[in-house]
């Protein structure tokens, strides 16, 4: 049996784990997962539903739960195949969706406490570096510029998706606005006539 542990993870990173963990597995057997917290459990539970895995869940203390999954035989091969097939048309890089655009116009994901919308927002950001299809362009305004500049938590996560062909813009009268012209650590400059033709010209608008 392999297990993962994924004790003190947050979302998306059990799945994350979980995901490569299986297309490690060279023939069928049972993988257990580690989670901390019942979203996590709930998470993977979801997930093999989706794909077909037979599974069960169990609390085992106070703080950790283990999921044990039935991987079959030949996964590893299907999510290779299934891959090379998505990231062929783009040379190597993951594949773009039909010119998808994400807007961040704050430093948070949603409303209430800006401490969790700190949290999710990066969760976001991470998660969509795992995703094989990638947006063409991330848009940031207003507070959101300011997760595009130096100390920034999503620098990595934006320069992976950067280095994968999703183009990073920061308006630039926000840059000014708050003082951060100098600190831009990720993408280019830009100007509200360009984001609002981007979003003009999309075909899907993502707003976290």
């Amino acid at each position: 049996m392999k297990t993962v542990n994924a004790l003190g993870e947050v979302c998306p990173i059990p799945i994350v784990m979980t995901k490569n963990a299986i297309k490690e597995m060279t023939e069928a057997g049972k993988l257990e997962v580690l989670v901390d917290n019942e979203t996590s459990v709930q998470n993977l539970m979801k997930m093999a539903k989706q794909k077909g895995y037979p599974a069960t869940s169990e609390k085992l203390e106070e703080g950790k739960y283990h999921v044990l999954m039935d991987i079959p035989a030949g996964t590893e091969k299907e999510m290779e195949e299934t891959e090379t097939v998505e990231t062929c048309p783009s040379a190597g890089q993951k594949e773009k969706r039909e010119n998808t655009v994400v807007v961040i116009s704050s430093g948070q994901m949603g409303n209430g406490d800006d401490e969790l919308g700190g949290i999710l927002i990066k969760a976001f950001t991470f998660a969509l570096t795992q995703m094989d299809k990638l947006p063409s362009t991330m848009l940031f305004y207003n507070g959101g510029v300011k997760l595009t500049c130096e100390g920034s938590p999503l620098l990595e996560d934006l320069k992976t998706l950067e280095a994968e062909g999703v183009e990073i813009l920061s308006c630039g009268t926000c840059l000014g606005f708050y003082g951060l012209k100098e600190k831009l650590a990720i993408g280019s400059v830009s100007n509200m006539y360009e984001i609002v033709e981007k979003q003009m010209n999309a075909d899907r608008i993502l707003r976290p």
